[in-house]
């Protein structure tokens, strides 16, 4: 059986879309038909640069929402007929630009009655790389994750910045952030996204656009208190070199991206790159349990997903929508594709 894909034709090539095989599920996964898929900002920098990429023609995507179609060996809180979402893994049979696709259990859960495909597609990287980077004692903060006994309010009263909260990552930051009890929550957005972020349970927006010294200075005003935690979801290295300014000494800056500021600039202060895939060993236990609570979460409104933007055309429409976010058109909104519609 064949199904349609968006394949990377060779390394920094083309995207086309075209036939490869409906894998089969083996111990532990599902095969899930995709309904929806959202793009993320590491798609289009593995085209551009070739990074991580060996074998092609290649099939990218992480975020899966859809229908399990068949339920593999080992597999017992999954049955044929479920809508689920689930972080892929980045291998052709499990990357999620393609109508069918490989899920590993463990890092899937049933999309609850008051979700959509859509909205579910925008949740699985952008959250656990907030969940990594926050609770993850070697690729994180450490801090205890509020689902566990005595987590939830823990930090009650100690500041966060969190540099660009509109972004995906940022804004699960945010919801992350109010579960654990830190107060204030500072983040740096564009104004436009002032209502929204406050929604989420941030105290304080400052604009990014701001130059350094005003951004520094805006946000130094808003606490008394030493900032000890700072999740940078941009990670360029204007924001980290802002963040690093900023961080408190003993504290902890938090990135998506390799650092440009060093730990020995400053030997009191901890400098940790992020790697929000549940799929490395370091992180199988975080997320497992993190994905365990996740349905309860997103029903209860807990934890929103991200607003949203549908492409047109299928996995057509994802080129597009990767060029769109490499020049910086995308803002506040996760873009989402619905493979099936693929003509």
């Amino acid at each position: 059986m064949q199904q349609k894909a968006l394949l990377l034709e060779a390394k920094q090539g083309q995207f086309i879309v075209g036939q490869r095989p409906i894998p089969t599920p083996g111990l532990g996964q599902l095969l899930v038909k995709v309904y929806a898929t959202a793009l993320n900002p590491i798609d289009w920098k593995i085209q551009q640069t070739g990074i991580w990429i060996d074998k092609y023609p290649a099939v990218m995507g992480s975020d899966i929402a859809g229908e399990v179609v068949e339920v593999g060996q080992g597999v017992v809180n999954f049955a044929k007929g479920q809508r689920v979402f689930a972080h892929g893994n980045r291998l052709d049979d499990q990357a999620s630009h393609q109508q069918y696709t490989l899920v590993t259990a463990a890092f899937a859960a049933e999309i609850p009655e008051n979700l959509t495909y859509d909205q579910a597609a925008t949740v699985p990287l952008g959250f656990d790389t907030a969940t990594v980077g926050m609770y993850s004692e070697i690729l994180g903060a450490g801090l205890v994750p509020p689902w566990r006994l005595g987590g939830q309010g823990r930090y009650s009263g100690k500041p966060i910045l969190i540099m660009g909260g509109s972004s995906s990552v940022g804004s699960y930051a945010i919801q992350l952030a109010r579960l654990s009890g830190f107060l204030p929550i500072i983040t740096t957005a564009s104004r436009m996204h002032k209502d929204y972020l406050r929604s989420l349970g941030a105290t304080n927006v400052v604009h990014r656009h701001a130059n350094r010294d005003e951004q520094k200075m805006a946000i130094t005003e808003m606490t008394s208190s030493p900032i000890q935690l700072i999740y940078d979801a941009i990670s360029v290295p204007e924001t980290q070199e802002v963040a690093f300014d900023i961080l408190a000494p003993g504290g902890t800056l938090v990135l998506t991206l390799e650092p440009v500021v060093r730990e020995n600039q400053d030997k009191s202060r901890r400098v940790v790159a992020t790697y929000g895939i549940p799929h490395i060993e370091v992180n199988h236990a975080l997320c497992q349990e993190a994905w365990s609570v996740l349905k309860s979460l997103l029903h209860d409104g807990i934890i929103k997903p991200n607003n949203f933007e549908t492409l047109p055309g299928g996995l057509h429409g994802i080129p597009e929508g990767l060029e769109r976010m490499r020049r910086g058109e995308v803002s506040g909104v996760k873009l989402v594709a619905h493979p099936q519609e693929t003509k």
